[in-house]
């Protein structure tokens, strides 16, 4: 089962009775049917959200869909389930703010006052247009798909209000509402109250977290490593042009010193070579007293090379 499936499933199981005319069903059916021949149709391939859709009808509406099953042979053999409504249609259609016109559903919005109206909404699009990517083998992403721009705009424009950042793109002929951040993405899972879903989530975003936490740390480590030794290559460049030139008299007792170190460990940073000295001399120096005198030797060395350019 993927992962879309799994939090369709949490969610039908939920307990979304209402007094009032169940939201989460409206939702459905206004992004899920079609009408031909003044006969609104679902086609739905999960069987628990037929099961669940024609239990809401009948019980919302006093209306029994007729149920058509049908076996799909493309590429793998999957059963398909078709929910049919004729009678009394213009009652659930009135209900759910829909005209028909030339044939064609139209969807006109409705108006959601309460939280839990504007929650069951989201929960019923879900089950109705929505996906989402498994992070365990993919990046983050959720995704609504509609017919018109209206419908994108108005369920983004939910999701704000729950500080949901949404948001919608063109895609051929059909809109898109899309959720990419983590965070965002986690929120979402919150306000459709899949507990089950939204724990495997946080488990595998943590542990994602974690990995490219040490990934970065490594990469850290390493170009500071990079650092560390191109810096000591080049200051054994330095020390060696000074005592070609004959400098080394030049430079006090401590300079000279921690050149010598510098050739006896190349690869070491200031930080390491200040406690080598100071171990191995019992004369305490720091990491930036290291970087003093190199400074103090460098200079030494390009006053040579801008006398002897002068020249």
């Amino acid at each position: 089962m993927s992962y879309t499936s799994k939090i369709k499933d949490e969610i039908i199981h939920q307990d979304n009775n209402k007094k009032n005319i169940n939201y989460l069903l409206i939702a459905f059916i206004k992004y899920a049917s079609r009408i031909q021949n003044n006969e609104l149709t679902f086609t739905l391939e999960n069987p628990a959200i037929a099961r669940k859709i024609y239990n809401l009808i009948s019980s919302e509406f006093n209306i029994r869909p007729r149920i058509t099953i049908r076996i799909q042979k493309r590429f793998k053999t999957k059963q398909i389930y078709i929910l049919s409504i004729k009678n009394n249609l213009n009652l659930i259609l009135s209900t759910c703010n829909i005209k028909i016109k030339d044939g064609q559903l139209i969807n006109d919005l409705i108006d959601l006052k309460t939280n839990d109206e504007k929650r069951l909404y989201l929960k019923g699009t879900f089950l109705a247009c929505g996906s989402i990517s498994d992070p365990k083998t993919s990046g983050y992403h959720m995704e609504f798909v509609f017919n018109s721009k209206k419908s994108s705009d108005f369920i983004s424009n939910l999701f704000h209000e729950f500080n949901v950042n949404s948001k919608v793109i063109k895609r051929t002929n059909k809109y898109m509402v899309y959720i990419k951040v983590a965070e965002e993405i986690s929120d979402a899972l919150k306000y459709f109250e899949v507990n089950n879903a939204l724990f495997y989530f946080e488990d595998i975003r943590t542990k994602k977290d974690h990995i490219n936490m040490v990934n970065r740390l490594n990469n850290c480590e390493q170009a500071n490593q990079d650092k560390t030794i191109k810096t000591g290559i080049q200051q054994i460049k330095d020390i060696e042009y000074i005592k070609e030139h004959d400098l080394l008299s030049l430079l006090d007792e401590k300079t000279v010193l921690i050149m010598n170190y510098r050739e006896k460990y190349p690869e070491l940073s200031y930080q390491e070579l200040s406690e080598v000295i100071s171990l191995e001399t019992g004369t305490k120096i720091t990491k930036s007293g290291i970087n003093h005198h190199f400074i103090k030797m460098r200079e030494l060395m390009q006053r040579h090379k801008n006398k002897n350019t002068a020249k």
